[in-house]
């Protein structure tokens, strides 16, 4: 049975992740391979429930709590969902995973870094992606193509996206292995190309 492979799409919000994790699947589905695809927060029933929460909640949310929610979501899904199609041999892409987390709740609230990074690895169990890909655009630009429409999330403001960058460029630099950084400001077309391109290595390597 070929070996399952776990790969996390990040970026800020309006990056274009989604939207190349859903081409990603399209090509490695042409490929032949078998693929599943998922999201954190809100993969699960459980999830789900605290995913609106954490985009919906109109009253006060203590950074602290907002920070367990994740990584409450996290350990769920990790156990129920991914570590099973992993080893079912499926090539899982996520929207969203642990780094979110350090550049979200470390870098844009300010919170302990180290003790995210401790918690995570309580919620993780062990797991850690094959291949991050890390879609870097300007806070302005990602602002402008989110719209008007925004979520509580996307709502936090300039500054806080830009401390979201700094972290996501900062753990990039810690990791340099596992996340490669995509050019997120080109056409659609042109940044599948250079995310093709690493996931042929990966794939290649593996």
């Amino acid at each position: 049975m070929q070996k399952g492979l776990f790969i996390t799409f990040e970026g800020t919000d309006g990056c274009g992740k989604t939207t190349q994790l859903n081409k990603v699947k399209d090509f490695l589905q042409e490929q032949g391979y078998n693929v599943v695809t998922t999201r954190e927060p809100g993969a699960l029933d459980i999830g789900q429930k605290i995913r609106d929460i954490l985009l919906h909640h109109e009253g006060f949310v203590a950074d602290r709590c907002e920070m367990f929610l994740f990584l409450a979501d996290r350990a769920q899904h990790v156990e129920a969902f991914i570590k099973p199609a992993i080893a079912a041999g499926k090539i899982v892409l996520c929207d969203r995973h642990v780094d979110s987390t350090i550049a979200y709740q470390g870098y844009g609230r300010g919170q302990d870094v180290q003790l995210l990074k401790d918690l995570n690895e309580i919620a993780v169990n062990g797991l850690s992606p094959d291949l991050t890909l890390y879609f870097d655009v300007s806070a302005e630009t990602a602002q402008t193509r989110v719209g008007d429409d925004k979520d509580r999330m996307e709502s936090a403001g300039i500054i806080f996206h830009k401390q979201v960058r700094q972290g996501y460029l900062a753990l990039q630099k810690e990791n340099p292995e596992r996340i490669k950084l995509i050019n997120a400001n080109n056409s659609i077309e042109t940044v599948f190309e250079d995310t093709k391109k690493v996931i042929i290595k990966l794939l290649q390597e593996k």
